[in-house]
């Protein structure tokens, strides 16, 4: 199905471009060109954010506390996100081998697939054009609503091109906005990330209801083999070579080879490659070392299906299942692959202390800070080293992944358009906001200038050190 599917997805994707092509060349007249991007303007929407303004006057005075705070709090957290991220980034070559794509990339259909990104769902065509609707449309008419709810006129709705990317717009008098108090401008730019947190909040519930009710347990996930941390001081010998001294390790190192066997204190460990290049550069004095173990000789990989005959839900399971086993017994083991195929393995089992050992292990995530407390609330209904199948097959397996990129999606943006960069609202957001704290205008305009240039060097920054790396 999924094959067929993809078909279908690059045809409505095909069509779909012809269509916006179609579309512009007949409305030429009406395109306006602004730098790189074309807009297409029209009415269509005034009259609901008209209606809407007018209709809850009270409510939506009242909510725009509600929406200027929101504005704070995602650019304070967005603020501390990116600052981490950046020293993350930029002082280990891991995070960036990891995520393998550029910091600033387009959102665009297939990225997982154009980057050989394995730790991110399918993004289909036509999940893109569905979410760019869930995210564009509400986000501007935000925007609009708070805006005619303080008489600053809109003249325009409509939708602006770049390339095959497409926006949404909604045009608002400039000299009223200007003229407008700061607490009203600051309500209004805020007012397009708040709507999207709350369609985060909607499709988060949606999501999580649909998974609780439809999918259920059906194998598990091992995130690496059985490892341990090995003193790079005290190998023996690296690659089938003896050494005396870590000097004689840097001639030995291929970084073309995945992991290279070394012995330690007699015991057979396999290091990668990367991991100990960046520990001699970086005088780091421990490497993760894959034990010698059943898994990695047999390359066991994808979801444990089936042990022995019995379908395999949970590692305490497993657990039990070793537990009747001794060393040099055959473990028949059944795992689902990502091409959706069934391998069927018989591994003779090795011994530690007398016990079996399969020697696949978890690698836990324990991020710190809010997105330790998210990450946590998620793993409490979703157990990440648990595999899930849905009473819908392959369509839940759809539906599931178009809530996931739809939440995080509605997240991201709210996030990064609250970034003090001058090309977002958060970058007048908080011009307007210096400008209050100080009572100067000017201050206001360095501030402003400051966070930008700062915001881009960072980002510079962040682009050379992927192209060091990848190019």
């Amino acid at each position: 199905m999924v094959s067929k599917f993809v078909l279908y997805d690059v045809s409505l994707l095909v069509l779909f471009t012809l269509a916006i092509v179609l579309f512009l060349y007949k409305r030429r007249k009406n395109l306006q060109r602004q730098g790189l991007l074309y807009l297409y303007r029209t009415k269509v929407g005034i009259r609901f954010i008209e209606w809407t303004s007018n209709k809850f006057p009270r409510t939506l005075y009242y909510m725009q506390y509600l929406v200027v705070a929101c504005g704070f709090v995602l650019m304070i957290a967005m603020t501390y996100l990116i600052v981490n991220f950046s020293y993350m980034y930029l002082t280990s070559d891991v995070i960036a081998q990891t995520l393998k794509v550029p910091v600033i990339v387009p959102l665009v259909p297939y990225l997982p697939e154009l980057f050989n990104l394995d730790f991110l769902p399918p993004f289909y065509f036509t999940y893109w054009i569905l979410i760019i609707a869930i995210i564009a449309i509400p986000h501007e008419f935000a925007h609009g609503i708070i805006a005619r709810l303080n008489k600053i006129k809109i003249h325009s709705t409509g939708f602006g091109f770049l390339g095959p990317f497409l926006a949404a717009f909604v045009e608002q008098d400039e000299k009223d906005m200007e003229s407008a108090k700061k607490f009203p401008q600051m309500a209004i730019l805020a007012a397009g990330t708040f709507a999207n947190i709350i369609f985060t909040i909607i499709f988060g519930l949606i999501f999580w209801l649909f998974f609780i009710s439809t999918f259920s347990p059906a194998g598990i996930i091992f995130t690496s083999y059985a490892t341990t941390y090995v003193p790079v001081a005290d190998i023996d010998s690296y690659n089938g070579i003896s050494i005396d001294s870590i000097d004689e390790i840097n001639g030995l190192i291929n970084v073309e080879e995945r992991y290279a066997p070394i012995i330690l204190e007699g015991n057979k460990f396999f290091v990668s490659s990367v991991q100990m290049k960046n520990a001699l550069e970086n005088n780091i004095t421990h490497v993760g070392g894959v034990l010698d173990s059943p898994a990695f000789r047999e390359n066991l990989t994808g979801v444990i299906v089936e042990a022995d005959g019995v379908k395999v839900t949970s590692f305490e399971q497993l657990s039990g299942i070793l537990d009747n086993k001794s060393p040099g017994e055959i473990l028949n083991i059944k795992t689902l692959q990502k091409n959706g195929e069934i391998k069927e393995q018989n591994i003779e089992l090795a011994g530690i202390d007398g016990r079996a050992l399969l020697g696949i292990g978890l690698a836990p995530i324990e991020p710190r800070g809010p997105m330790g407390f998210v990450y946590k609330f998620v793993a409490s209904i979703k157990n990440p080293f648990v595999y899930y199948e849905s009473t819908f097959g392959d369509a839940g397996q759809f539906i599931y992944h178009f809530l996931w990129w739809t939440v995080l999606i509605s997240l991201s943006v709210a996030l990064v358009n609250m970034l003090p960069l001058g090309i977002f609202d958060g970058g007048r957001f908080f011009y307007l906001t210096i400008w209050g704290i100080t009572g100067s205008k000017k201050v206001g305009e360095i501030a402003f200038k400051l966070s930008t240039y700062l915001l881009l060097l960072v980002i510079v920054a962040l682009m050379v050190k992927w192209l060091l790396i990848f190019v």
